[in-house]
Formats: C-alpha cells, structure tokens, sequence
C-alpha cells in the first residue's frame, strides 16, 4: 500500500520515495503526495526526479487499488529512489476550490437543507449540484453573501481518519444525495470547518477558510424539477 502524504498534511510539496514496482507508462511509489484524482477534484501533476533526470508526471491514478504516476519512460527500476515534486500553483489553487466548494456545501445544508446531488471542480473554479426546487437571483444573491461570510470567519480546517463504524455515527456526514463509499472502506477521513460543516472527504484543502478568498456565484441553472446547479469562482 502507498502511504498517503495529503491524507495528514496537504501541504507536502515535495516528497522522497522508492519505486515498488512498474507498469507500462507509470511507477507505484511507496509513499505518494500526488492526489490521484477522485470525489470531483482533478488529479494532481508535477515531477519525478531520479538523478539529473526529471520527467513530467502527466497524470496519477487509481488502478486497481494502487496509485500509478504516469511518466515518459524509460521508467526508473524497482528499488529506484525518486524525488517527487508537485506542480505547487495548480494544487494549491485546487485546495483552495475544495475548500470553497465545502464551505458552499455547509452554508446551502446549514441554511437550506438542501443535500448535494453532484459536483465537479477545475482550479479555481467548481459547480455543484442540489436538491433545490427553486434558484432565482435573489436566492444566489443570498447564498453568495453568506458563503463569503463564513471565509471571512476564518474558520480553522482539520482532518481525521476514522473506523467506518464510528464515522457513520455522525448526523449527516454524507451531503451527497447517495452514500458513494464502498463497503471494502472501513475507515473514513472527516474533514471539519470547525463550526460549519463536517463531511467524509478524500481530497486536498486549506488549513483556513480565510486562504480561499473572496468568492462568487458567476452562473445558476436549472438541470432538472429538484435540482439546480450552482458554478463558483475564486479570485487568482
């Protein structure tokens, strides 16, 4: 199994690691800070540096359970000491989206009781589907307000790891209108925006509200009777 660097600390830029073994056009490292992509965040890109020798990872993804970073070949050997380097920018501008996609999703559940029914993000930019019956202008005028509030607060951002047993416990841990944890999960990272939302998450984030900016509602819409779409924008 490779360690997860971004699932206890998503600032981790640059990581040393070892090659356990090989497939065509991509490695599996030992330990990893590449995000492999899932949950509507975008895998993450950068470098893998052996020697003088540095290529381009051009994608990192899950393949039967492990984590495959994508690189030209020819690939390093099994036992090869890499040196991993991520595209630091466009992973921060991620984190920086996630967090605001959650604190979206907290304040429309908060206020609104309205639960997710999809969602998909590109740095800086995300949407996010839900159960609304309606979404006017006033209405995204008023979500907008109350979501720049809450990165106003400054509000501290945590994650844990959990036993799925214990995670489920949890009132409303799941925002999305269906469960999309497999049952071979038995434990659950939580994110937390202290006093604002708490939901089972995969992905990358800040460390504080504050760091996403200001934000804006730059498109709502229609896709269907209960389900409206909401696309949020950051500031570069």
């Amino acid at each position: 199994m490779t360690e997860l660097l971004y699932h206890t600390d998503s600032f981790v830029k640059t990581f040393d690691a070892e090659v356990v073994d090989t497939v065509p056009g991509g490695v599996i490292l030992d330990r990893t800070a590449f995000y492999p992509g899932g949950g509507g965040q975008p895998h993450d890109v950068g470098w893998l540096t052996v020697g003088g020798d540095r290529s381009d990872v051009a994608k990192v993804q899950r393949q039967k359970g492990r984590i495959v970073h994508t690189i030209d070949e020819p690939l390093p050997g099994i036992g090869t000491t890499v040196r991993g380097e991520l595209d630091w920018e466009r992973r921060y501008a991620l984190m920086r989206t996630h967090t605001a996609m959650h604190i979206l999703c907290g304040v429309v559940w908060r206020d609104y009781g309205a639960s997710v029914t999809g969602g998909k993000m590109k740095p800086l930019q995300g949407r996010m589907d839900f159960e609304f019956e309606r979404m006017e202008k006033e209405l995204v005028a008023e979500i907008e307000e109350k979501i720049n509030a809450e990165v106003d607060q400054a509000r501290p951002i945590s994650t844990r790891t959990l036993p799925r047993e214990e995670a489920f416990q949890i009132p409303d841990l799941i925002r999305t209108k269906i469960n999309l944890l497999p049952d071979h999960i038995k434990e659950v990272r939580v994110v937390e925006i202290e006093g604002l939302d708490l939901q089972a998450d995969g992905g990358t984030h800040v460390a504080n509200t504050s760091e996403v900016g200001p934000l804006r509602i730059v498109d709502y819409k229609s896709k269907g009777r209960i389900n409206k779409r909401l696309v949020l924008a950051l500031e570069d």
